[in-house]
């Protein structure tokens, strides 16, 4: 079979799928209609379905497809637009020619010219001539003469070229540029990475398309409207009697409108095959760009058979390794990153899992002990299963490790499910072994497992069935240049959060937020989870979120999860990563960018840095309170304030009165923290201590009457100092209000601050 009949055969495969799909939407679609023909879901669906496979049709050099799908999209349009009532003769005119397009795709039984003919014109018959809008029929000639063959010759050199240009499958191989004898050219990561990078932004530009198309069949939608509209106004004329030079205006516009209408449906038609051309060879022109960039899952295995084999020598066992899916094709960055973690498991399976040769033995086993390594790819994954036929896990010494290590209450551990309890197997420094041995013991390998599969965006989870063996379940992308992400939006921008690292997203109900110690925590999952606002972590203004609930996002890293509230959710997107340009160096909580569908670009959420931020404002008492909506609508602003003071306890003493008066309360713990603080954000009091480390409070109360924007910031001082010549320093600094330590109650601080500021939301 030469090359052109290879070609051929698979666009007509691809055709044959295309009306397999299509003709199932217009079979449901039409009977519906069949019952209501004015439904215009229904309508809207067959008339897609139609016009998809006439643009099929065209692109594959189909002259009967294109006939049969364009006389049934031209009624279905005249239904739509209520110029045609489908009746029954209309449905099963439609029906016959859905047959005709499986025909027509099928490899035997192909309509013959004289049933395409006939079909022509039974439903030219059952048109009604005079409703049709001039140019109607005019597209329908340059549509077989687009050179339906120039699509496939256009995409032909592709296969013959790529073993010159772009090597086929054996540079992808280990070493393998020998094998098939084809040519094979070395080419430097980065540029592969520059070609994965244009490709997959041309694969974003074509979609930029759909809306200028949607544009452009509304347009047409609308002439018609028009030209029946002036249809309506010739016969409100006609009865009026007007002037020749009337008539021979509107005869004028008609015409004019006429051939615009004429000119937008033969772009339009134009415009669309274009549209799907381009995405074709964009898409092709990205699998080939990231084909390139791929390896088979064997390359990473080099050499872990022979250490297993040793390995299980060295332990006086007998270990295989069986691997199925050597060929399965992966990213070369995500098969380095692997190496590591599945050596640990495969290490982990013959020193844990295997037992010796007289265990098996007295088990009923064989004596050799197996370890099968599958690779399979699945919605877009790279799926591992590393599993053993050993012992498995023993779980009552698991659960009484768990109780000794004072890790779970006995009576919590008893109540363990298997699943619960196989997880403290990836906490770190967790160990069965009593030992510490060359291979094991440290209470290293599964924690560092799990992390090394987060940072690939994956995930890892145990199962086993004790006595016959333990799995291991890997799910990782193919790619490190793709990534699953649920997309937000924060302070009106779209920012991206990996799947791998989402726990959960839920809208939480405003009174299911609590306050303790002063932090917003809400309840999942049997624990309090710390809530905390996007807006302030990425230094974005604070949006109006609407309802009486927040969007949030729970995120984890190892023990670490925190709630994030966003706007709301824009919804799940394959993202290709662009990496940021490296003289921008590390940006805080972001970890690089993408484009959407429309073009517009996205950041995507560093979550490790994230949750680092996190800890940060919390260690530094920074962390803003998220405005909570009730049934009444949002709660009135509160004034906020300012507490500074290097003693803990000082600190959080006045910062829970505060809180618990109403008020917005930041703490800093020292004067310079303090006027960092007061430089970047506003607040309506500030309470400051005299002395503490790099700047005292004098120096910070001097500052903050020479700064224009808060020289009439209210200022009160709290110290130790009670002498009057340091109250007669503090006021003369500029401070409100001077308040002794020695004398310090709830009610002189909480009676000093409404006299300055008033109530927390008055």
């Amino acid at each position: 079979m030469t090359p052109e009949q290879m070609r051929d055969a698979s666009l007509l495969e691809l055709f044959a799928l295309e009306a397999e799909a299509q003709t199932q939407v217009l079979n449901a679609g039409l009977l519906e209609l069949e019952r209501n023909p004015t439904q215009a879901e229904q309508l809207e669906a067959c008339m897609r379905a139609a016009h998809s496979l006439k643009g099929a049709a065209r692109i594959v050099g189909v002259d009967a497809g294109v006939s049969v799908a364009h006389v049934m999209e031209d009624c279905l349009v005249s239904a739509q637009e209520g110029r045609l009532l489908l009746t029954p003769e209309h449905i099963d005119a439609l029906l016959h020619g859905t047959d005709l397009l499986m025909r027509i795709a099928s490899p035997e039984g192909a309509p013959t010219a004289e049933d395409i003919a006939a079909y022509s014109v039974r439903m030219t018959g059952l048109l009604d001539p005079s409703a049709l809008p001039p140019p109607a029929r005019p597209p329908a000639p340059p549509a077989p003469v687009v050179e339906a063959p120039a699509p496939p010759a256009s995409l032909e050199p592709e296969p013959e070229a790529l073993p010159e240009t772009v090597p086929g499958p054996e540079p992808r191989r280990a070493k393998g540029a020998v094998e098939g004898g084809e040519r094979v050219l070395r080419v430097t990561a980065e540029r592969l990475n520059s070609l994965l990078d244009l490709s997959s932004k041309s694969l974003v530009e074509t979609q930029r398309l759909k809306p200028y198309l949607a544009t452009m069949q509304r347009l047409k939608r609308m002439q018609g409207q028009s030209q029946r509209a002036l249809d309506g106004l010739r016969e409100h004329l006609q009865a009026t009697q007007q002037t020749d030079e009337v008539y021979d205006a509107l005869t004028l516009v008609q015409g004019l409108l006429a051939e615009t209408q004429q000119m937008l449906v033969y772009q339009t038609s134009e415009l669309d095959e274009f549209g799907w051309q381009a995405s074709q060879r964009a898409q092709l022109l990205y699998d080939t760009a990231l084909a390139c960039r791929m390896r088979p899952f064997a390359d990473v295995l080099g050499g872990q058979g022979r250490m297993v084999r040793d390995l299980g020598r060295s332990l006086g066992k007998q270990v295989r390794l069986d691997i199925d899916g050597e060929k399965t094709q992966v990213d070369r960055d995500v098969l380095e990153k692997l190496e590591a973690p599945l050596t640990h498991l495969l290490r982990n399976a013959v020193d844990h899992g295997i037992e010796s040769p007289e265990q098996r033995l007295l088990a009923g086993k064989p004596a050799e002990g197996r370890v099968l390594l599958r690779a399979a790819h699945q919605a877009g994954l790279l799926v591992l299963e590393l599993s053993d036929d050993g012992g498995g896990v023993d779980l009552e010494r698991l659960r009484r490790s768990i109780v000794e290590r004072n890790l779970s209450p006995a009576e919590t551990a008893a109540q363990l499910s298997e699943e619960e309890l196989l997880t403290f197997l990836f906490l770190p420094g967790f160990s069965l072994r009593d030992k510490v041995t060359e291979v094991s013991g440290r209470g290293v390998g599964l924690d560092a497992v799990q992390h090394m599969m987060r940072q690939l965006r994956g995930s890892v989870v145990l199962t086993q069935v004790q006595g016959q063996g333990s799995c291991f379940h890997i799910e990782v992308p193919l790619t490190l240049s793709v990534v699953r992400s649920l997309v937000v939006e924060v302070g009106d921008e779209a920012y991206a959060f990996p799947l791998a690292h989402i726990e959960h997203t839920l809208d939480l109900p405003a009174e299911d937020i609590v306050q303790l110690e002063g932090r917003q925590h809400f309840w999942y999952e049997g624990r309090h989870v710390g809530l905390v606002a996007a807006s302030q972590l990425l230094q974005r203004p604070a949006g109006q979120g609407g309802g009486d609930s927040l969007r949030v996002v729970v995120i984890r890293e190892r023990d670490a999860i925190y709630g994030v509230a966003v706007e709301r959710f824009i919804g799940e997107r394959t993202l290709v990563v662009l990496p940021l340009d490296a003289r921008l160096g590390k940006v805080q909580d972001i970890s690089a960018g993408a484009l959407l569908d429309d073009g517009s670009v996205v950041l995507i959420i560093d979550v490790e840095d994230m949750l680092r931020s996190v800890e940060k404002l919390l260690n530094t008492g920074r962390l803003e309170r998220i405005d909570r909506r009730n049934q009444r609508g949002v709660e009135q602003a509160r004034k906020r304030v300012l507490v500074v003071d290097d003693s803990l306890t000082v600190r959080e003493l006045q910062r829970k009165l505060l809180s618990h008066r109403g008020y917005d309360v930041a703490v800093a713990v020292d004067g310079m923290d303090g006027w960092n603080a007061l430089r970047g954000e506003d607040f309506d009091l500030l309470i400051t201590d005299i002395d503490m480390p790099r700047m005292d409070g004098i120096e910070l109360v001097t500052l903050v009457r020479r700064d224009s924007r808060l020289q009439s910031l209210p200022v009160m001082v709290v110290s130790y100092k009670d002498r009057e010549e340091d109250r007669r320093r503090g006021l003369d600094a500029g401070a409100d209000y001077y308040l002794a330590k020695a004398s310090f109650h709830d009610d002189a601080l909480l009676d000093a601050v409404v006299e300055l500021i008033g109530s927390a939301q008055g």
